[in-house]
């Protein structure tokens, strides 16, 4: 059997395992091993299932991931989140679809001490949509703010989705955080445009501004100020790595929180526990994505797809635009993370060929996964939303989101004619 007809066997199972259910690092483990064995032999494969977990699991710069996502963790459980809407409404508030603009300022918030959409997503919906509900805000117009303003959780650095991508890529991971900034700072600018312009109409005034109170509730977030600077600002300075930064986020993070009263030693200790079970969660997508790895590279399918690509005479933006596609489509079935894990190594080869920078593909692409997002029919941060305001339905979001759809089409559109927006704060780093 050549290896392409293994190849495509394989893809065919592992989206077999997929829709019977079976976790997505399990399945891409199993036809890893599997598919590689067809090729080389089930000795040498056992050997692979025998070593690569463990140096994949021992990788220095993936130590970050847990330290990530523990810092958001302790955020959430120390209140910052509430804090930063309830800051974002005291500045905003008065506007028309003011708790909206603070929706969107929390996300943003939140994102740069968080680092998970779904989390950002879960988070708003608890505190921001019973505040828009009770304002009279419309059910389609207040869970599509938060929607989308939840996937800047994979943007906004400290991002995971951006750190797995780097592993992936072997690119820096501090630099694709900073490439990550000003991307983000224009997602919030346009989604708040949107929020104004769209639904402009439908959306009540809010209470009338009081500068002192807008004042006073600077002090709940200056925590988060404070982490962004300890994380971002030291790895632009180049004063510390992306895996110390992240350390040092989390280990700060626990003890703001234990200091000011918001986290207490059993908060904390369930606070470890919980960031355990998502860092093993991730990482068992990450030992199944490097055995499906090793699986394509002895198929030799990314070279072969390379070479397709190329011969399709579609230019290098026509390219670009076909491998856009290609995530979008898979987005109907995977969640982010497995979206990149699969898919980047495949498509990687492809972008080095025409010439495009790694550390910019890899801020484009994460914003197309932010796209699978919120588009049906599974956008993840539709249903998490959904799990939490049971109360509306699944189309009732995504037509909130539709706007917000159309604006990430044209960020990608301008970032892409555009570059120099995402590389210049990389290129000045230290």
């Amino acid at each position: 059997m050549s290896n392409g007809l293994i190849a495509g066997g394989g893809f065919a199972v592992l989206f077999a395992l997929m829709i019977l259910r079976v976790p997505i690092g399990v399945a891409m483990g199993l036809v890893g091993i599997g598919g590689f064995g067809a090729v080389v032999g089930f000795g040498p494969a056992l050997n692979l299932l025998s070593q690569s977990p463990i140096s994949t699991m021992t990788d220095f710069n993936l130590t970050l991931i847990p330290f990530f996502v523990l810092m958001g963790v302790l955020a959430t459980n120390s209140g910052m989140s509430r804090e930063l809407f309830g800051a974002g409404r005291a500045w905003l508030g008065g506007l028309r679809g003011g708790l909206g603009l603070a929706s969107v300022g929390a996300c943003a918030g939140f994102a740069a001490i968080c680092g998970s959409s779904v989390a950002t997503a879960a988070t708003m919906t608890k505190i921001a949509y019973p505040e828009m509900r009770n304002a009279g805000y419309p059910d389609n117009a207040a869970t599509g703010i938060i929607a989308a303003g939840g996937t800047l959780g994979i943007l906004i650095p400290p991002s995971v989705v951006l750190a797995v991508y780097g592993f992936i890529t072997e690119q820096d991971i501090g630099v694709l955080f900073i490439a990550g900034i000003v991307p983000g700072i224009l997602a919030v600018i346009m989604y708040m445009l949107t929020v104004r312009i769209w639904y402009a109409r439908v959306l009540p005034v809010g209470d009338r501004f009081d500068l002192w109170a807008a004042l006073a509730s600077l002090r709940g977030v200056w925590a988060v100020g404070l982490l962004f600077v300890a994380v971002i600002v030291s790895i632009y300075l180049g004063i510390v790595t992306a895996t110390e930064a992240a350390a040092a986020g989390a280990f700060l993070t626990a003890i703001i929180g234990l200091a000011r009263g918001r986290l207490t030693v059993s908060g904390l200790l369930d606070s470890l526990v919980e960031a355990l079970r998502t860092s093993v969660a991730i990482y068992v997508v990450l030992i199944g994505a490097t055995l499906f790895g090793y699986f394509l590279a002895v198929t030799q399918v990314p070279q072969e797809l390379t070479q397709y690509l190329l011969g399709l005479g579609a230019g290098k933006y026509g390219t670009l635009v076909l491998i856009m596609a290609m995530f979008l489509i898979m987005g109907c079935f995977l969640d982010a993370m497995a979206m990149i894990i699969l898919m980047v190594p495949i498509v990687f080869p492809v972008i080095l060929e025409l010439g495009f920078d790694p550390i910019w593909f890899g801020v484009i692409i994460v914003m197309t996964v932010e796209l699978g997002l919120i588009t049906p029919p599974v956008g993840m941060n539709v249903f998490v939303i959904n799990s939490i305001a049971s109360r509306v339905s699944l189309p009732t979001i995504f037509r909130g989101v539709l706007p917000f759809v159309c604006v990430d089409v044209l960020r990608l559109v301008i970032l892409i004619a555009f570059p120099a927006l995402v590389l210049f704060l990389p290129s000045g780093m230290h």
